[in-house]
């Protein structure tokens, strides 16, 4: 299993985490989320409280993260929550 990243080029939250991930060496799958299917953009917005979608969020293992202001401690915090890292 490997953390899905559903992000937007435009948005600097979503740059600042890709980059963060690959400075870790943390494996992941970038979906642009402009070019996501309707069901994959309905569940973002889902997973962001149902009125749009918020990038990046994150998915891995099943469990989600809904997207948020990019803070480098916090996304440490949740990827651990995640499984993602130890």
């Amino acid at each position: 299993m490997v953390l899905q990243v559903y992000g937007w080029d435009q948005c600097p939250h979503t740059r600042h985490a890709v980059e963060w991930l690959k400075e870790h060496n943390i494996p992941f799958d970038y979906h642009e989320i402009e070019e996501e299917s309707r069901n994959v953009i309905e569940k973002v917005i889902d997973v962001n409280g149902g009125d749009d979608w918020v990038v990046p969020t994150l998915e891995y293992n099943g469990k989600w993260r809904p997207g948020e202001v990019f803070n480098p401690e916090k996304l440490e915090k949740d990827l651990k929550n995640l499984g993602v890292i130890p």
